[in-house]
């Protein structure tokens, strides 16, 4: 099975070739800054990042003939994890999306590409709007808040499945607490195959994270809104984008705040091990959520190879259950392991 793997991210688009589940091309093309100010809107770069795709594959030399073309998945409205046909409903919400972002060309490049070959499909898989909270997880103090469901789907299904499968388990019979710990941080209770509760890592709860600022006080926020100090645009990146470590340290790299740390720098030392520490205090309400019967705890994300960290993690959170330390992310090969899953009829494609 030939499977080609596209992941678009805001400055670059990555790309693979997979037979079965073997990697044998991996591409990442950047997107200098100059061609991207080009177009006005995300969903404008189609037809750019499209054809240096297909230029890509082609000046390595291998064909454009595949069996399967998936791509990431994009902010469609919530659904429950799985992989998806791409469909005529999926490619209309993604050109007309209710947010922008690079992740919503996943689905239409790969239908693109798809089309032009002969029985060739399409797919996502978990895209970050998997939503499989229990009701009672939406429930807020606010009727008119309910809480939503935005985390690192993709990752931490692939490696939930991989702990499962290493313990010669079913990943639908387990309670996982999987941490995925990047540029933003999310925490989901796995039970039985379904996120019964997640934070939403991409706007304002859960721990802070390297870029983002994670729950904060409500009243004070409220405040700072209508001081007449800063603008919506300005909260809004507070909150994601300039918040967290870079907002304290005026730094985003977790290795380099660890050697500062290490280095006799106090404020990088209390303000990495604040983050675990909410890392750790997150934990702790996962492991309610499953009832207190948690059978590992899984971490996962760039931040995973930091010695440090994980030390400080385990500290906090090592008597909830064993942890398990999975460094980095495979995005690429976790799309093309659920695509090869369909074509050979372990896992079957869902309809949007």
């Amino acid at each position: 099975m030939r499977i080609l793997v596209i992941n678009p991210g805001s400055t670059s688009t990555k790309i693979a070739i997979f037979e079965d589940l073997k990697q044998i091309w991996k591409n990442n093309i950047h997107h200098e800054t100059e061609d991207l100010k080009k177009f006005d809107s995300v969903s404008k770069q189609f037809d750019y990042r499209k054809e240096l795709i297909v230029s890509e594959i082609q000046k390595a030399g291998e064909a454009i003939d595949f069996n399967a073309v998936i791509g990431r998945g994009g902010l469609l409205h919530p659904l429950e994890g799985g992989v998806y046909n791409i469909n005529e409903k999926m490619r209309q919400e993604l050109m007309h999306p209710l947010r922008e972002h690079a992740c919503n060309l996943g689905a239409l490049i790969a239908y693109e590409i798809s089309a032009g070959i002969p029985n060739c499909r399409a797919f996502i898989a978990d895209p970050v709007v998997v939503d499989e909270l229990d009701d009672v997880a939406r429930i807020t103090g606010i009727p008119e808040i309910q809480r939503i469901s935005i985390f690192h789907a993709l990752n931490q299904k692939a490696i939930a499945r991989r702990y499962a499968a290493e313990h010669g388990k079913k990943y639908e019979e387990l309670n996982l607490i999987v941490a995925h710990l990047g540029g933003g941080v999310s925490v989901g209770a796995h039970h039985n195959g379904r996120v019964i509760d997640v934070n939403n890592a991409l706007d304002g709860e859960g721990p802070m994270s390297p870029e983002r600022a994670g729950s904060i006080p409500a009243g004070q926020l409220v405040e700072m809104c209508f001081e007449g100090k800063y603008s919506k645009a300005e909260i809004k990146k507070m909150l994601c984008g300039k918040g967290g470590m870079v907002a304290h340290l005026n730094s985003n790299n977790a290795q380099a705040i660890d050697e500062a740390a290490r280095n006799g720098d106090e404020k990088a030392s209390a303000i990495a091990k604040a983050m675990m520490y909410q890392v750790a205090k997150y934990i702790g309400s996962m492991h309610a959520a499953l009832c207190c019967k948690t059978e590992a705890v899984l971490v996962t994300g760039g931040i995973a190879y930091n010695e440090y960290f994980m030390n400080v993690l385990k500290e906090y959170a090592g008597g909830i259950a064993p942890i398990f330390i999975y460094p980095g992310e495979d995005e690429l090969g976790a799309l093309a392991e659920n695509a090869y899953n369909v074509l050979t009829g372990i896992f079957e494609a869902k309809e949007y």
